[in-house]
């Protein structure tokens, strides 16, 4: 039905919007001088790269991950640069994209062992005669 691979090939650049701010992570005093932190802000339902269908499918996949504006956010402050938070950035929105398009494998129902389900039943059995000792005795 979707094709995740040719969706994530689709450029969203045009699409995105970056915000920085101060981060947190490595850089010694770089960190109180400079915004490396980069936040991507991308609205689906805004876009124009997307068909209606596949606009469905996002806003059902991602509707805990989005704002109260319809929003997805996405943040990176792993590295001293702000480039590479921003290359760091868009490839999460683009695994993120793949992940929503793509179908889970259906589950294959296995067999329970003969050999499992008698310990079970033998278990049962051992704990059914504990517990009928335990009682005190009929006269």
């Amino acid at each position: 039905m979707f094709n995740p691979e040719e969706i994530s090939s689709r450029d969203f650049s045009s699409e995105f919007q970056f915000q920085t701010s101060r981060s947190s992570g490595p850089g010694g005093q770089n960190v109180n001088k400079l915004e490396t932190r980069v936040t991507l802000r991308f609205n689906p339902s805004n876009s124009q790269l997307l068909s209606p269908e596949e606009l469905d499918r996002l806003l059902q996949k991602w509707n805990n991950k989005l704002t109260n504006e319809g929003e997805l956010l996405i943040s990176s402050e792993k590295h001293r640069s702000q480039l590479r938070n921003k290359e760091e950035t868009i490839a999460l929105f683009l695994l993120e994209l793949k992940k929503a398009f793509t179908d889970p494998k259906p589950r294959k129902k296995a067999k329970i062992p003969k050999a499992v389900i008698k310990k079970r039943l033998d278990n049962k059995k051992k704990l059914s005669e504990k517990k009928s000792m335990r009682k005190p005795p009929k006269f």
